[in-house]
This record gives C-alpha cells, structure tokens and sequence, in this order.
C-alpha cells in the first residue's frame, strides 16, 4: 500500500457510512497525530492504542454521531504520494467556508488548518473533511 492516509481516511468514512461505532486500523504515528486532529475538531470521539496478541499495534477510533446522523460525511485527499501539495499560511483553504476542516503537516506537527494560521505556518495541505 502506498498511501496509508488515504486509507486511513477512507476506512473511517466507509465505517461512517455503514453505521460502525468503530474501527480498528493498523497504527502509525501519523495516523496517530491525523487521529487526534480529528478528534480535537470533534469528528471522533475517541482514540486509543492497542496492542494484539502478535504484538502489533492497532489504533481503535470510536465514531461520533449526531441525532444519528454521521459527522463526517465526505473525505478528499490532496496532497497524494506522486503529487505533493503544499501552502503558505496565507494560502491554507477555508473548507466549506469555515464549517469544514483542513489538515496540514507543517514544521510543527500535524495540525488543524485554523491552529496552522494561529501559528503562522504553512506546510503540505494532506486533506480535506467536512
């Protein structure tokens, strides 16, 4: 597999649209921090590591809803592996005019696009949720 994120993000919506109340996926630190991201935006509630019996780690993602109704309803990749996409602080998209969420890497981790211009930072655009 070459783009783990992408997967990642795809495993999560599927998962929202089949009505799961989690999903398990293998872990990685940059699923980890995308994780966490979403769960301080309020698309997940939960996030924990664990551990199976061969020794691998998993990351278990417990899903939100409202009124029964997913909060995430659709994902878009933009930065892919044969087509990098980076922005200036300046440049960093308002996702569905400010109601969605954009997701960089920058210098200082992965962040939120809004914290990414709190800091003045710009870095690879990775996705787009809303």
């Amino acid at each position: 597999m070459t783009d783990t994120i992408a997967d990642m993000l795809i495993r999560i919506k599927n998962a929202y649209l089949a009505r799961k109340d989690n999903i398990s996926l293998p872990h990685s630190q940059l699923k980890a921090s995308i994780a966490q991201v979403l769960l301080d935006a309020g698309y997940i509630n939960e996030v924990q590591t664990q551990t199976n019996d061969k020794k691998q780690q998993n990351l278990f993602i417990t899903l939100k809803y409202l009124h029964d109704e997913p909060v995430l309803t659709q994902v878009k990749r933009i930065s892919k592996p044969g087509c990098r996409v980076y922005v200036s602080q300046a440049n960093i998209p308002a996702v569905l005019h400010g109601y969605g969420l954009a997701i960089l890497s920058t210098s200082a981790g992965i962040l939120s696009g809004q914290k990414a211009k709190e800091k003045g930072l710009g870095g690879e655009l990775l996705c787009e949720i809303w």
